[in-house]
């Protein structure tokens, strides 16, 4: 009963390590939240009046101060269970049956479904806020023009430079290994998470995360697992500063309950719960940049062919 116990414990404390290790969207994840009850985060901002001309005769000119709140509610909350008769696994291997079950699940499942919620709420949340996704169709001629454009709508709109983000299917990623007239430097170092670097509008101070293309679509159905929803479009890449986000885990929960520990038969109960979201911050949603392929449209690999 101990070792079981121990086992559920020790697998909810690396549960986290876990998501960020394998969850394609954990650079998203801001890890101080405050909430004010159970689901609600609110987010603090500032409007400030500017500098007016100082007059030397005393005095300053007081400018007004508005503080206000942004509030964002979480609503993915989800849990399972499995049940495994004892007759189907022996006792003294419960702690491999239970490491398959969970890392199966976590792996095929919760962590696949976090990577599509996010990306899927992040566009909902994008055009929610008056935004348009572009709908180039994007080859190995204008990908790297379309990137450099993203870039410098981001540098008008005075969003840092430093932890920029390109999320990027693989046929995108493609494009850019293959992307016309750019001399490219491959990095020796592929530890560094870069892959490579070019020397014009340089990619190698932004992130490039590959995500599977079933990672990023606009919607998703979540009745039963995650599947694209009926209207789901396909999307291809996301320029974003996590500052531009608020990604946050509100809770997770992790149960093992051996034999004669529950009412639910003779056997082993396996529970899990995840609560999460991801909401764009208003004011900055111009730290975000989306392509999406148009209606019927493919991405390409080169000039006009599939």
């Amino acid at each position: 009963m101990a070792n079981t116990i121990n086992y559920a414990t020790r697998f909810e404390r690396d549960l986290k390590q876990k998501y960020k290790r394998e969850s394609l969207t954990a650079d998203l994840t801001t890890e101080k939240i405050t909430f004010v009850n159970a689901k609600t985060v609110k987010i603090p901002y500032l409007e400030l009046g500017g500098f007016k001309d100082h007059t030397r005769n005393g005095g300053f000119n007081r400018q007004n101060i508005k503080n206000d709140y942004m509030t964002k509610t979480l609503s993915h909350d989800r849990d399972v269970e499995f049940f495994v008769d004892t007759e189907d696994v022996d006792e003294s291997n419960l702690a491999v049956a239970a490491a398959n079950i969970t890392n199966t699940f976590e792996e095929e499942h919760a962590i696949p479904e976090e990577d599509c919620y996010r990306i899927s709420k992040l566009y909902s949340d994008y055009t929610g806020l008056g935004k348009t996704a572009d709908t180039t169709e994007l080859t190995v001629k204008n990908i790297l023009s379309k990137y450099d454009d993203y870039m410098e709508a981001m540098d008008e709109a005075e969003v840092p430079e430093e932890g920029r983000i390109l999320y990027a299917t693989p046929a995108v990623e493609k494009l850019l290994k293959n992307a016309e007239d750019v001399k490219r430097v491959f990095s020796l170092n592929a530890g560094n998470g870069n892959g490579f670097m070019r020397a014009v509008r340089s990619l190698d101070d932004v992130k490039i995360k590959k995500l599977p293309s079933s990672r990023m679509k606009t919607a998703y159905n979540f009745t039963d697992g995650c599947v694209p929803g009926a209207s789901a479009e396909q999307l291809n890449m996301i320029l974003v500063h996590p500052k531009s986000v608020l990604a946050c885990d509100k809770h997770s929960y992790i149960k093992l309950w051996a034999p004669g520990t529950h009412t639910q038969g003779d056997g082993f109960l396996f529970q899990l719960r995840k609560y999460w979201d991801l909401f764009v911050v208003d004011t900055r949603v111009d730290g975000i940049m989306i392509n999406k392929t148009a209606k019927s449209t493919q991405v390409t690999n080169s000039s006009g062919n599939e």
